[in-house]
């Protein structure tokens, strides 16, 4: 009976050991769902309380998000032959929410170290706005967007933005142009077709052709390091159709880095620079007395001493002949005093008129907004007429200059200089003619002489007939011109029996070299430069020299004197 007593009761303490671990693991589970509850409870709280504190701050963000949505999707800048000039790229940008970033100034430190162009002071100030929306960084690379990532905030985000790029670079930085960070042309064909390239998906495609672009842009470079020059132009363009084909203005500028730009690096030296251009302008002068003159070429000009008219100082020859020259050696020797005589049998009237039809006064209908507008001085006499004959007393573009180059050689159609292949591929003339044609294949001869027996000649590429003019200007200043800072300039087009185009280069404040014996003059200078070039263009072009050809100046060549004559006159004079 007693055994009996004591299995029940130890039967009891197992049954009672069993209940109290079942009610243990009771307790524990209600207590887990307690806790559980009380977290739902409290983001419920949260949500319903702390957040709808920030609804309002909520739609700020939305907002904001939707006003910073980027641009939309740019078109495509290509050049002439289909080349990248300009496209947009999806980059992440980084912006914040300073209400739930939770330690600004750790943040601000982590972000400091990934953006070394940001500061700390500049992002913690950004972390610690009122809002609910900051920039952070534009246009992030795939490895900053990474790092940011490891840093795990709640209150950094990124949106998807395009970035505009421009594969060659500072290359054709002056034409193509840039856009701000929110995708607004600002500069270039991107100003001037901000619209067409925000809304159409065709490229647009440009009559630059990079390869000539580069080969300017080379040759223009080595002449600006080479005589210490402050900066340059140049540029190439279709006689044909006023195409540019190339176009380049030094110093220049990377479109990706705008923000801490120069003024000279801005400046398009070649569309909005004007300036006094010098003996190049002869090209107009003697084409407007040849188109306007009965039997010009029998004319002579008697240039043995300076040519005094009141209110100018002496018309002076820089390489004086002292003697009476004809026509083509006006032109050859570059005689002030002959194109001056020249414009004052023409008038100011008529002169100012030509110079009107070759484009030298006015706006440049070139696409891009950087075009400067030209005029006489209101205040003109017919002595600055004398003085403009040459170069002086009147300022141009260089684009101008090319412009009003190409309309003389061409047969004398004038020409509107154009940056946009046109589809249909019409000759972009005015229909008007300047001159006549027999007047412009006298002026093809005279440039083409001056090259083989003047001031041009370093410019000279056989078989390919190149003509064109020098000119060397001092630089106005404040009562009068800077004897020591000078504008020198060579225009030259080939092949000059059947002109295709035309290139010109400018050097601003050149130095002499031991090279050039201590001369500044664009024959020493710019007119290499341009031979430079115009090599390259023929073999990029195929243009393969023609060596038998008659040179298309030779029934000129009686009508300048050889030294030999020369001195064979003075000797019979003195005798």
């Amino acid at each position: 009976m007693k055994r009996f007593r004591e299995k029940v009761l130890h039967m009891r303490g197992e049954r009672g050991s069993a209940l109290d671990l079942a009610r243990g693991r009771i307790v524990m589970i209600s207590a887990i769902f307690v806790i559980a509850y009380i977290v739902v409870s409290a983001r419920v709280v949260d949500l319903s309380l702390i957040q709808g504190d920030l609804q309002n701050g909520g739609s700020e963000l939305d907002y904001a998000l939707d006003d910073a949505g980027g641009f939309h999707h740019r078109a495509d800048i290509v050049d002439r032959n289909g080349v990248l000039l300009a496209r947009s790229l999806k980059t992440a940008s980084l912006y914040a929410d300073p209400k739930l970033v939770t330690s600004p100034e750790e943040v601000a430190a982590q972000l400091a170290e990934i953006f070394s162009d940001l500061t700390y002071g500049d992002i913690l100030k950004k972390l610690q706005d009122d809002g609910r929306f900051v920039w952070i960084k534009r246009n992030l690379t795939p490895q900053e967007q990474q790092n940011v990532l490891y840093i795990g905030s709640p209150g950094l985000s990124f949106k998807s933005e395009d970035k505009r790029i421009y594969p060659q670079g500072s290359l054709t930085a002056h034409v193509v142009g840039y856009t701000s960070v929110d995708g607004k042309g600002i500069a270039g064909v991107e100003s001037s077709f901000d619209k067409l390239l925000t809304e159409s998906d065709k490229p647009l495609e440009l009559t630059m052709d990079v390869r000539l672009q580069h080969a300017l842009r080379r040759e223009l470079a080595a002449a600006v390091d080479k005589y210490k020059a402050i900066g340059g132009g140049g540029v190439i363009m279709d006689v044909r159709n006023g195409e540019v084909l190339a176009l380049t203005s030094l110093p220049d500028f990377d479109p990706h880095h705008i923000s801490k730009l120069s003024d000279a690096q801005k400046f398009n030296k070649m569309t909005l620079g004007e300036y006094e251009l010098g003996s190049v302008f002869k090209i107009f002068s003697v084409a407007a007395y040849l188109d306007s003159q009965k039997n010009p070429m029998r004319k002579s000009f008697d240039a043995r001493e300076p040519l005094k008219r009141k209110g100018i100082p002496p018309i002076r020859d820089y390489h004086a002949e002292d003697r009476i020259l004809s026509l083509p050696e006006v032109f050859v020797h570059s005689s002030n005093i002959g194109t001056a005589l020249m414009a004052e049998q023409m008038g100011t009237q008529t002169v100012q008129n030509y110079y009107r039809d070759f484009g030298l006064v006015g706006k440049a209908s070139l696409e891009i907004p950087e075009v400067a507008t030209t005029g006489f001085r209101s205040d003109w006499r017919d002595v600055d007429t004398l003085s403009a004959s040459f170069g002086h007393a009147i300022a141009v573009t260089p684009l101008q200059l090319a412009l009003g180059t190409a309309t003389v050689v061409n047969g004398g159609e004038q020409l509107e200089p154009t940056l946009i292949m046109n589809p249909e591929k019409p000759l972009q003339t005015h229909g008007n003619t300047v001159i006549e044609p027999q007047t412009a294949h006298r002026m093809r001869q005279l440039m083409r002489l001056n090259v083989t027996k003047g001031s041009g000649g370093l410019a000279d590429i056989p078989g390919l007939q190149v003509g064109g003019k020098t000119g060397t200007a001092e630089k106005a200043s404040r009562g009068g011109y800077d004897r020591d800072k000078v504008i020198s300039s060579f225009v030259a087009a080939f092949p000059m029996d059947e002109p295709r185009y035309v290139v010109l280069i400018m050097l601003d404040e050149p130095k002499g070299t031991k090279e050039t014996h201590g001369f500044v003059t664009a024959g020493w200078n710019a007119a290499p430069a341009v031979g430079n070039v115009i090599k390259s263009t023929a073999s990029i072009l195929g243009m393969a020299p023609e060596i038998d050809r008659e040179d298309v100046s030779a029934s000129l060549v009686h009508y300048v004197k050889t030294e030999h004559e020369i001195r064979e006159e003075a000797n019979a004079q003195s005798h």
